[in-house]
């Protein structure tokens, strides 16, 4: 066993060294990876990738390190246009890496839109060999395709070594790489910027700010659903089968809500999505827009996206 151990890995070590000759190499300068601008990149699109497949309970914590087995990309393609690639959903051996990351990236080439006359920065041995380059590339074009509204830090550009391996020696040029322009981030975009969402604000401060925040908005809950014989002491859990949030919208806004609109006692995940949807789509009806929550963020406990939606009413009602 320990034998066939060692030769698998000779067997690919040969495969790595040969797959440097004769071809461009391009690899981020060391001194170009602490640049401010670029971490501020791969944390927007780590948490894109993460947002987006929530649902699927997938985390990703590396560009570098989760991508390039293929399961990701073939499930944010899934999810993104809803493309169900038939291929294995765990791909151990790189020979099936490889297969999966092919068939995958064969597809989000189709729908990217990409120009015909336009390079294309990625490819599958890049992908696998964990090029962050590459990668980069790829979720931005991701993005602008797929959820263009997004907002990604604009004008990052990294310094790149360009290594060209041939029998006869390594030449090399120091060149500018632009990950992304002007364009990411428009007038709309630097005016959220400037009236950042007030619950990521407060996220941000001491926790026995935010739990006062939280106490104050507890209260106000509790008094208006005391008529009601309700009373909430876990604002991050009893909010996420949408049955209180339906009636504490009810409640703060004089209407009652048939109850064969929703489920009055939920007893699956679909149950508790179709409550919460429809409290949001009831915000959006009374004008109080929630940034950026998805039924399944209120579903999962998701403590900010609870409180976003909480605020949204309490910012409308406190005066009452």
């Amino acid at each position: 066993m320990e034998a066939d151990i060692f030769e698998y890995h000779k067997e690919e070590d040969t495969v790595d060294i040969k797959s440097f000759q004769e071809e461009k190499q391009k690899l981020i300068q060391p001194t170009a990876l602490k640049d401010p601008k670029l971490a501020k990149l791969k944390e927007a699109l780590v948490n894109w990738i993460n947002s987006t497949l929530k649902p699927e309970h997938i985390v990703v914590q590396s560009l570098e390190e989760d991508l390039y087995d293929g399961l990701v990309l073939h499930h944010m393609l899934s999810r993104l246009a809803g493309v169900d690639v038939p291929v294995e959903e765990m791909a151990l051996t790189s020979p099936a890496q490889i297969r999966k990351l092919g068939l995958v990236l064969e597809e989000l080439d189709q729908r990217l839109g990409l120009q015909d006359d336009s390079p294309i920065k990625w490819n599958v041995k890049l992908i696998h060999n964990k090029d962050l380059l590459a990668t980069i590339h790829l979720l931005v074009a991701m993005v602008r395709s797929f959820q263009p509204d997004l907002d990604l830090p604009p004008n990052v550009n990294v310094e790149v070594i360009i290594m060209e391996v041939s029998k006869s020696g390594i030449k090399s040029d120091v060149q500018t790489e632009v990950l992304t322009d002007e364009r990411e981030a428009g007038p709309e975009s630097l005016m959220k910027s400037e009236r950042e969402d007030p619950i990521d604000k407060l996220l941000k401060l001491e926790a026995h700010k935010v739990n006062t925040v939280k106490k104050a908005i507890l209260y106000f809950v509790n008094q208006n659903m005391q008529t009601l014989g309700l009373q909430v002491a876990n604002m991050d859990k009893q909010f996420a089968d949408g049955v209180i949030l339906l009636l504490l919208i009810g409640q703060l806004e004089g209407f009652f809500i048939p109850l064969c609109d929703f489920n009055l006692t939920p007893v699956n995940h679909s149950e508790m999505v179709h409550n919460v949807t429809l409290a949001l789509d009831l915000l959006n009806n009374l004008g109080l827009k929630v940034s950026s929550v998805d039924p399944q963020d209120i579903v999962s406990q998701d403590v900010t996206a609870t409180l976003k939606v909480l605020y949204a009413l309490f910012k409308k009602h406190k005066g009452k």
